[in-house]
C-alpha cells in the first residue's frame, strides 16, 4: 500500500486556497495539508517539513510559481501547477512538473494528478536527476575531495557519508571528517550515486554509503534514521525512503 501523501498547496488567493483543500480533504490517500500564500512562504515550509507534492499558483505577488520550483532545494517535492493562465504549460514541463491544471479545478482532475506524483514517488524517482555512468564511477580508485589547501584522495570504499550543514559539505570515513568545497551534487557526480553504486543520496542534506549502514530506523515522517557502521545516524528523508526501500526490495 502507498504511504498517505503530504501535499502543500500555494495561492495568493484566499478562496482559491481554500478550494484545493477542501477537494484534498475529500481525497482519499491525504495524509496532511500545508497551505501557503507565497513562494517565499514556500520555501521556508520545505526547509522545516517533508512534502510529497506542492500544489502551486503561478501568477503570485513576489515569487511567481515558476520562480518558486526554481529556488528549491534538489530534493524537492513534486509539483502540480493550477492556475488561470495557460500560457506557461511549456515552461511549467520544461522544469519538470507533474501536471498542468487550469482553475477552477473538479476533484477528479486534482486526484489525477496527485496520481501522476504518487507514481512517481512510489517508483523512486528523484527529481532533477541526472543520468550517471555508474559503471566508470564502480571504477574510481581515489575520491579526490577538493578542500581550502588542495584536494584529498581518499578511497570511495572507506566514505562512509557525507553531510552538507548549511555552509560546507564533511565527508566521513570511519578516521576524519573532510570538509570540502565539493557540492553534494558534485560527489554524487563523483561517486556514481546511481544503481551499481553503493551510494545513496538519502537527504538534501546527506550522500551515505549503504556498506556502512548497518539498520534503518522508522520514523513517524515515513522516513528513515541510518544508523552507521561508525556509530553515526543519518537522516533519511520520507522521499529518498522510497526510493531506498525499493532499491533494497523492502515494503
Amino acid at each position: 500500500m502507498s504511504i498517505p501523501l503530504r501535499v502543500l498547496v500555494c495561492d495568493d488567493e484566499l478562496m482559491a486556497r481554500r478550494r484545493v483543500v477542501r477537494l484534498l480533504g475529500e481525497t482519499a490517500g491525504i495524509e496532511a495539508v500545508v497551505e501557503c500564500e507565497s513562494g517565499e512562504e514556500v520555501l521556508a515550509k520545505l526547509a522545516e517539513s517533508e512534502v510529497d507534492v506542492a500544489v502551486l499558483d503561478i501568477n503570485m505577488p513576489g515569487l511567481s510559481g515558476l520562480e518558486t520550483v526554481m529556488r528549491m532545494p534538489e530534493d524537492r517535492p513534486y509539483i502540480v501547477f493550477l492556475t488561470a493562465h495557460p500560457e506557461h504549460a511549456v515552461q511549467a514541463f520544461d522544469i519538470g512538473a507533474v501536471d498542468y491544471l487550469m482553475k477552477p479545478v473538479d476533484d477528479a482532475r486534482l486526484a489525477t494528478a496527485l496520481g501522476r506524483a504518487r507514481r512517481a514517488l512510489d517508483q523512486g524517482l528523484r527529481q532533477g536527476a541526472e543520468p550517471v555512468d555508474s559503471a566508470r564511477a564502480s571504477k574510481l580508485a581515489k575520491l579526490a575531495i577538493a578542500t581550502h589547501g588542495g584536494a584529498a584522495l581518499v578511497s570511495p570504499s572507506d566514505v562512509t557519508h557525507a553531510t552538507f550543514d548549511g555552509a560546507l559539505v564533511t565527508v566521513h570515513t570511519a578516521a576524519r571528517a573532510i570538509l570540502t568545497d565539493d557540492t553534494l551534487q558534485d560527489l554524487e557526480d563523483k561517486l556514481g550515486v546511481a544503481q551499481g553504486s553503493p551510494f545513496e543520496r538519502v537527504h538534501r542534506r546527506a550522500i551515505v554509503n549503504l556498506d556502512h549502514v548497518e539498520r534503518l530506523e522508522s520514523v513517524d515522517s515515513g522516513g528513515y534514521v541510518a544508523c552507521l557502521s561508525t556509530g553515526k545516524r543519518v537522516d533519511v528523508s520520507r522521499q529518498s525512503a522510497r526510493r531506498l526501500r525499493r532499491r533494497l526490495g523492502l515494503r
